[in-house]
C-alpha cells in the first residue's frame, strides 16, 4: 500500500511574510475575512499587524475572539454562527494552536453542516467537503497547526480533549513570519518550542515514519536543540526565532504524515483535566516517555543523539540513545520546564484521575504508534514516575 503524504497548498516564510496575505486574498477572489484570534493577541496588538495589511489593501474583515487556550466545543459552535452572519468567504487564523484549531473546526462545520455536532468529528472525520479556505498566521513556533491536518477541541462536559484528523481542514496558505513571534513571552516560547521538538522526535520514532519525514524530523530536532535556548533567553534574537519557526513547520509536516506517539497520547489528558498548556505537558512527559520507548527504536534515538552532537560514532546505539535523553533533560532545564508539583497540580487529585487518563491516552491511538507494545498499566507507571 502506498504511503499518503499531505502538505498545505502554499507557504510564505520569512520576515514580512504577512504582507502577502493581501496578494493571496485578492488573487483568489476572496471578499471578506473571518479573522479568528484570541483576546490576548488582540489586546497586545499582534492581531492588528494582520488587520493593517487587510485595511491597507481595502479588504473587508470581521474579528472573532471567543477562543480559549484549550478551545471548547462552545467556542467552535459560536464561531460557526458568527461566520454564517458575517458574510465572510474565507478564514484567517492568527495565533497558536487554539486559534488555528478553532478556525479549522469552524471551517469544517460550515463546509459540512451535517457535522454540526462537533463530537461527530472526533477521530478520522468522515467529511466530504474541504473546509472553508483558511489562511494561517502562526504567532508561535511549535504547534505547526498551519501545516497540519489535526485539530483538538475540548469537551468540557466529559473533561477530555477530542483529536480530530481530517486532511480537508489543512490551511490553504501558511504565512510563517518570525516578526509575528517576536513578542512571545519566555514561557510560551518554551512551551511551543518543546511541542515542536516533541513532534519531530515522535514522528521520527513512529511506526509510521517515512523516509521523507525522517529527513525533515532530523533537521527539526537539530534546529530546535541549537536555537530554542537562544530564542528562550532572548526573544529579540531574529536568527533564533526564524530557525525555530522553520523547525516547527518541518515538524508539522512530519506529524501530518508519520503521526505522534506516546508523549502526545499521555499529554492530552493532563491538559484536559488540569489545564496545563499542551507544550508544557509534552515537555513534562518527554524524557520519561522516551526513556520507556528507547528499546523499541535504539537505532533511531541513537542517530538523533549523534546528529545533535550529544553522542559520537564510537558510542553504541544504546549508549548514544541514553545521551540523547540526557540532552533532552538539559534543554528542559534551560527552558525551565516545571514538574507537575511545581506547576501546582495536587498529587492526590492526579492519582485519582490516573486510570481515566491512561484509558483516554491509549484509546486516542497515539501511543500505539510507538515502536513497542504499550498497555494502560505501562502508561500508569509512567504517570507515576512524573512524581519521582
Amino acid at each position: 500500500m502506498a504511503n499518503r503524504f499531505v502538505l498545505n497548498e502554499t507557504s510564505y516564510h520569512g520576515a514580512g511574510a504577512i504582507k502577502d496575505i493581501a496578494t493571496e486574498a485578492k488573487g483568489r477572489g476572496f471578499k471578506k475575512a473571518f479573522v479568528c484570534s484570541d483576546p490576548d493577541l488582540i489586546k497586545f496588538g499582534v492581531t492588528k499587524k494582520v488587520i493593517d495589511v487587510l485595511e491597507g489593501a481595502g479588504l473587508d474583515y470581521e474579528i472573532y475572539s471567543n477562543i480559549k487556550p484549550n478551545p471548547t466545543i462552545e467556542n467552535v459552535q459560536t464561531g460557526v454562527e458568527a461566520f454564517k452572519k458575517s458574510g465572510a468567504d474565507y478564514l484567517i487564523a492568527i495565533g497558536g494552536g487554539s486559534s488555528m484549531d478553532t478556525a479549522k473546526g469552524i471551517g469544517i462545520v460550515i463546509a459540512n453542516p451535517e457535522f454540526e455536532d462537533i463530537r461527530s468529528l472526533e477521530g478520522v472525520a468522515p467529511t466530504k467537503n474541504k473546509s472553508v479556505p483558511i489562511f494561517a498566521v502562526p504567532t508561535t513556533a511549535g504547534t505547526a497547526a498551519e501545516v497540519t491536518i489535526n485539530y483538538v477541541i475540548t469537551d468540557v462536559e466529559k473533561n477530555r480533549k477530542m483529536v480530530c484528523v481530517d486532511p480537508k481542514d489543512i490551511p490553504v496558505v501558511a504565512f510563517v513570519d518570525p516578526e509575528m513571534m517576536s513578542s512571545m513571552p519566555k514561557g510560551l516560547t518554551a512551551a511551543t518550542g518543546m511541542d515542536a521538538l516533541t513532534h519531530a522526535i515522535e514522528a521520527y520514532t513512529s511506526r509510521k515514519a517515512l523516509p521523507v519525514t525522517d529527513t525533515l524530523a532530523v533537521s527539526a530536532v537539530k534546529r530546535i536543540m541549537k536555537y530554542l535556548p537562544a530564542a528562550y533567553k532572548d526573544g529579540s534574537d531574529e536568527k533564533a526565532r526564524y530557525e525555530v519557526s522553520v523547525a516547527s513547520y518541518e515538524a508539522g509536516i512530519c506529524i501530518n504524515n508519520s503521526t505522534v506517539t506516546l508523549v502526545h497520547g499521555m499529554s492530552r489528558p493532563i491538559g484536559a483535566l488540569f489545564h496545563v498548556a499542551h507544550g508544557i505537558s509534552n515537555a513534562m512527559l518527554l524524557t520519561k516517555c522516551l526513556a520507556f520507548a528507547l528499546d523499541g527504536a535504539y537505532e533511531k534515538f541513537a542517530n538523533l543523539g549523534r546528529k545533535i552532537g550529544a553522542a559520537t560514532a564510537e558510542d553504541d546505539d544504546k549508549t548514544a540513545s541514553g545521551k540523547f535523553i540526557e540532552a533532552l533533560n538539559e534543554i528542559c532545564k534551560i527552558c525551565e520546564i516545571p514538574t507537575l508539583l511545581e506547576y501546582g497540580i495536587p498529587k492526590d487529585e492526579f492519582f485519582a484521575h490516573m486510570e481515566k487518563m491512561a484509558h483516554d491516552a491509549l484509546t486516542s491511538g497515539s501511543p500505539g504508534n510507538t515502536m513497542k507494545p504499550i498497555s494502560e498499566q505501562d502508561i500508569i507507571e509512567i504517570y507515576k514516575k512524573l512524581w519521582e
